[in-house]
């Protein structure tokens, strides 16, 4: 069959991702003119079934134009990173330290840096941490330290796609995808309590994330924390959306740590935290937006034996390329440490040492420098979400936090994919389609990478495609 026919089957099942085809089938477009007066040319990705094809085709010729195309696709922020984090870069660039293999839980400086702050900020008290190579490499380690192929996990609609790809690459295929709140999009939580209580066996892991990506709401506080009371019951009124995976995590006892005590931290937790600990599922948390919260929204942190938090310093700092991010996880579970450190070994050994002195850097920046860059987004988006109004009020979702808006189309363009291709190739806007998360005739909206003047122009230009949109259909 040729080679081929000898591929492992989990990757070949596992969907492309939208970004990897545009940036690929890029290299086939190196030619291209602006989009309406170019030929057609081959599509690498056209045999595969329900794939980007078409987006990422348009998309990259979008990139290669000579045409200035608005970004509203990639999840990054246009800012640098804190002056004194690069700063570190020059003073340690030289020292043979950086170019030594590290421990693999992190830099020890970096890592007693992150469990203070975690401890302080995150009111985690009782959590350990091992630095990854970005936070996509933290899920997947997880995935592969709690999961195994013959397992359910847990993921709400609409999913962040590499979370669903990551179960989908390491074998496992049951993933349960729950719904959300239709007005909210907030993870439905009677679905996950009665899945949870009638699934046999449960599903190992439950995966949320808070700020949304790519919902862009806030999981509030009431939500998260309620009486730990195991009498509390709850109707049930939802329906499963379609087989997908949840996501568990085990925790474990790390070298560094601090433990912290609080009195009343046993009293509340999170609503969704206690379903999944009653039912014996791990929960794990993806936290990357945390200091991306807008209004009055606020964004907390659950705490449990049965709880792993993800964090990442790519789009708060700036730091995309340098790719640091880190696993908290419960110093009270017993071995799963151990097992990370397996799983750490053998994928990256540790996180590149530069950039982690890069990440030290940007913590003694600390958080109230990522305000300040945060605010500059408030513009943005205000400008998009007045943009999105001609799809009328409730299509819009997602301005609480992240830096992602969310929005519905109208109901007879049930096929994303023709819409952003159509946006891309007639008005010069990129979009990610929502079915990559898996809710077709949705779009997600980045603001994050366009300063305020290039927001201004790619504002103008998705109200006039979406006027359009409604007034003729994708025509011409």
């Amino acid at each position: 069959m040729g080679s081929y026919g000898r591929l492992a089957t989990r990757a070949l099942d596992t969907d492309v991702p939208v970004m990897v085809k545009i940036l690929e089938l890029g290299q086939s477009a190196k030619d291209a003119l602006p989009l309406g007066q170019c030929p057609m040319i081959s599509d690498p990705y056209a045999h595969v079934e329900g794939s980007f094809s078409r987006v990422g085709f348009y998309l990259s010729r979008c990139i290669l134009s000579h045409q200035s195309y608005p970004d509203m696709i990639q999840g990054a922020v246009y800012w640098k990173p804190p002056e004194e984090a690069l700063e570190k870069v020059k003073q340690v660039a030289w020292e043979p330290s950086t170019s030594r293999y590290g421990t693999h839980e992190g830099l020890p400086e970096l890592t007693e840096a992150l469990v203070n702050k975690l401890c302080h900020e995150n009111k985690l008290r009782n959590s350990g941490v091992m630095v990854t190579a970005g936070s996509n490499q933290g899920f997947l380690n997880l995935v592969l330290t709690l999961c195994d192929v013959a397992d359910s996990v847990v993921l709400f609609a609409p999913y962040f796609f590499n979370a669903y790809m990551s179960f989908q690459m390491t074998g496992i295929n049951n993933i349960l995808v729950g719904p959300s709140n239709p007005t909210t999009l907030l993870p439905d939580a009677d679905w996950l309590e009665e899945k949870l209580s009638e699934s046999k066996p449960v599903p190992k892991l439950v995966s949320i994330v808070n700020p949304g990506n790519p919902s862009g709401i806030c999981i509030p506080e009431p939500l998260l924390q309620v009486s730990l009371s195991l009498s509390h019951t709850h109707t049930h009124t939802h329906t499963e959306t379609k087989t997908n995976i949840s996501t568990f995590a085990h925790p474990h006892t790390p070298a560094h740590a601090c433990v912290c005590h609080n009195s009343t931290s046993t009293c509340f937790t999170q609503r969704i935290s206690d379903i999944c600990r009653r039912a014996g599922s791990w929960l794990v948390v993806d936290n990357a937006y945390e200091y991306f919260v807008y209004d009055d929204f606020k964004h907390s942190c659950v705490e449990g034996n049965h709880v792993i938090n993800l964090f990442s310093f790519s789009k708060a700092y700036g730091i995309m390329g340098w790719r640091v991010g880190y696993i908290a996880y419960s110093l009270e579970a017993e071995g799963l440490r151990t097992q990370l450190l397996k799983v750490q070994d053998n994928i990256a050994i540790c996180a590149p040492m530069i950039s982690q002195r890069v990440a030290l850097g940007c913590l003694e920046a600390g958080h109230e420098w990522v305000k300040i860059q945060v605010k500059h987004l408030l513009r943005n988006k205000e400008l998009l979400t007045k943009a999105l109004s001609p799809l009328g009020e409730d299509a819009i979702k997602g301005c609480e936090g992240a830096i992602y808006l969310w929005a519905k189309l109208p109901d007879k363009y049930p096929n994303d994919f023709e819409v952003v291709c159509w946006f891309a190739q007639k008005h010069g806007v990129m979009l990610l389609p929502g079915s990559a998360c898996g809710v077709p005739g949705c779009i997600r909206i980045t603001y994050g990478m366009l300063r305020e003047t290039e927001c201004e122009v790619a504002a103008k230009r998705l109200r006039s495609g979406l006027e359009e949109l409604i007034r003729e259909g994708m025509v011409g």
